[in-house]
C-alpha cells in the first residue's frame, strides 16, 4: 500500500509500506493492505511503518489524522520526530 506522511510544513515520508501503525485515541492500532475504508483521530505516541520500501521506521508523532481506502494511508501529523 502507498504510505504519505505529513506535517503542516513538509513531507515526512513517501513510499510504500506493508503495515502501519498509528496512535489511535483509543488505542494504538495498525493498518494492513486493503484495510476497510477508515478514518480516525491520532494521539500523540509512536507511528511504525513496516515493509515496503523501509524495513521498520519509527515517528513520534504530536497528534494528527489517518485515512485509509484504497490501499493509500494518508497520515496528517501536527508534528513529528524521528
Amino acid at each position: 500500500m502507498t504510505l504519505e506522511i505529513l506535517t503542516p510544513d513538509k513531507t515526512v515520508f513517501e513510499g510504500e509500506a506493508a503495515s502501519v501503525t498509528v496512535p489511535g485515541i483509543l488505542g494504538a492500532f495498525e493498518i494492513l493492505n486493503n484495510h476497510a475504508p477508515i478514518i480516525s483521530i491520532l494521539q500523540d505516541g509512536k507511528l511504525i511503518v513496516r515493509g515496503g520500501s523501509v524495513q521498520k521506521e519509527t515517528f513520534i508523532i504530536k497528534g494528527g489524522v489517518v485515512e485509509a481506502a484504497n490501499n493509500k494511508v494518508t497520515v496528517l501529523a501536527e508534528g513529528i520526530s524521528h
